[in-house]
């Protein structure tokens, strides 16, 4: 009987092996029990290993399970079990399907610096949990960075993580890659919070430039470098140099701290970047796209206009009017902003009894229709009743629109919506990705789907929620290649986003000029 036709442990069917490394191999396996795909490692040590060794990996090995089942956290793949074997444990995880950092930079080149910041903020967060609870990773590199398939990043292989209660394991043959390696832990072998994060700027590194900081042709020389020379100089980092330059930093007691780290990836990440170039060609896909929705938009101007104003008396929710504003509003918010757009205050509170967002993001919250998580530094502008949010550098896209006639059925909802979208041409080359119901505390779905602009492609994620007095439509877009690397982004923006209560007898409330009261 095959490997692959066998059960582990009588309920782990094995499928396929879907990683390799040099003391093991991860399996995609079917929990016949909980009926779900789950991941499997599986340690295959290597034959020159001796029996002194071998009996160190098992300890290692138990030691990752214990270590990462401490954790619970988002950016840390979760431990479901630990199964032994007469020869060796398995350890049973959580599938991501994704690719690993490694895997991405070899082949799509290095990263721009924000997308990278934001890889690098996932990581950090997974890092301080581990280090809140006493874990240390000792292995952080490209190859242990999961990009899920749904933007979410992880963190994996605690292999060779340890206790800070612990004895450390720093066998020759088990230690960590070199090239990611601290300094510190190359002399002496010493392990902690600082050389973690000195191995976080080292994998930064590698995400922005394509190579490492002590990129070497072999493993002596790596070594050689890390004790005698500065790293190599950064040439594409952009707004992330700062902070990459801080981690690198050869004494561990002039380090930059993990709350400094935050702080300046979070800068990153919201745009604030010294690469002028890249902005401007975001800006000309922005004004590309902006003529090409003029364009389509220019046909239907006076209805546009007579639906956001209510016309000569008529009711602004009218149905047959709303479907040619809310194709006017989320249109004008893939536009660019205009001159009286604001930057997203930051000293709003958010609506009563929610909880603080996440670093980086600010409440948006108009009375009486909804709430929503915004990234701080975007501006903000109102098109009719839309609310309009963009990132300044181009690109990112959020857009609420609050007065859709309430369907109570947001998956029927958005399928008309889409229908006469794709009937209009309003978006020209759309491709659903997908349209499903959502788990929330009124009817939702979420609409997923593609579409060119000027020359491009933009990916787009809708929050359709029915409310009893209205449906409200959260639109998310960016471009086809940021949408993964943004989706945590998005993620946070759905998953704070606030309706009136279903009793509260609330409409979105727009004013006699057409324009949503804030």
């Amino acid at each position: 009987m095959t490997e692959t036709a066998a059960l582990i442990a009588g309920r782990y069917q094995l499928l396929e092996p879907v990683g390799k490394g040099g003391m093991g191999r991860v399996w995609l396996a079917h929990d016949e029990v909980l009926h779900r795909q789950v991941a499997i490692k599986e340690v295959v040590p290597p034959a020159w290993l001796t029996k002194s060794e071998r009996g160190q990996l098992r300890e290692l090995t138990l030691r990752e399970a214990r270590a990462a089942a401490r954790l619970n956290h988002p950016n840390v793949v979760k431990i479901y079990d630990v199964l032994h074997s007469e020869k060796w444990p398995w350890i049973v995880m959580e599938y991501v399907p994704s690719r690993s950092l490694q895997k991405v930079l070899e082949e799509d080149g290095p990263l721009p610096p924000q997308i990278a910041a934001e890889v690098g903020l996932a990581v950090l967060a997974a890092l301080q949990a581990a280090h809140g609870a006493g874990v240390l990773h000792r292995d952080v590199k490209p190859h242990n960075v999961l990009i899920g398939d749904d933007g979410r990043v992880v963190l994996t292989d605690f292999g060779l993580a340890t206790l800070d209660t612990d004895g450390a394991i720093t066998r020759p043959g088990l230690i960590a890659t070199p090239q990611y390696l601290a300094p510190e832990r190359a002399r002496l072998g010493l392990s902690s919070v600082e050389s973690d994060l000195w191995s976080l700027g080292a994998t930064l590194y590698a995400a922005v430039e394509g190579r490492t900081p002590y990129a070497r042709p072999s493993v002596v020389e790596t070594l050689t470098a890390l004790a005698t020379q500065e790293p190599d100089p950064l040439l594409q980092a952009g707004s992330l140099k700062p902070v990459i330059e801080g981690l690198l930093r050869r004494d561990p007691k002039t380090r930059m701290a993990s709350q400094e780290v935050e702080r300046l990836l979070v800068r990153a990440a919201n745009g604030q970047s010294t690469d002028v170039e890249a902005r401007r060609r975001r800006r000309l896909r922005l004004i590309l796209a902006a003529v090409l929705v003029a364009a389509i938009a220019a046909g239907s101007g006076a209805a546009v206009a007579a639906a956001r104003t209510g016309g000569s008396g008529g009711d602004v929710t009218d149905p047959s009017r709303l479907s040619a504003a809310i194709q006017a509003g989320v249109a004008a918010c893939e536009q660019a902003a205009p001159a009286d757009a604001h930057p997203v205050p930051t000293d709003r509170p958010g609506p009563p009894g929610t909880p603080k967002l996440v670093n980086g993001f600010t409440w948006y919250f108009r009375p009486g229709s909804f709430g929503v998580g915004v990234p701080i530094g975007w501006r903000a502008w109102s098109v009719g009743s839309t609310a309009c949010f963009a990132d300044p550098r181009g690109g990112r896209v959020l857009a609420v629109d609050p007065i859709r006639p309430s369907t109570m059925d947001p998956v029927e909802g958005a399928r008309a919506e889409e229908r006469r979208l794709v009937d209009s041409g309003a978006w020209p080359g759309y491709q659903l990705v997908h349209l499903k119901p959502l788990s929330m505390s009124l009817p939702a779905a979420e609409w997923e789907f593609t579409f060119d602009s000027g020359g491009g492609k933009r990916h787009a994620a809708a929050l359709v929620v029915s409310h009893p007095q209205a449906d409200l439509v959260v639109y998310w877009a960016t471009d086809e290649a940021d949408f993964s690397p943004n989706r945590s982004l998005y993620d946070v923006v759905r998953a704070s986003f606030r309706p009136p209560p279903p009793g509260s007898g609330q409409r979105p409330s727009v004013n006699a000029s057409g324009s949503a009261t804030s």
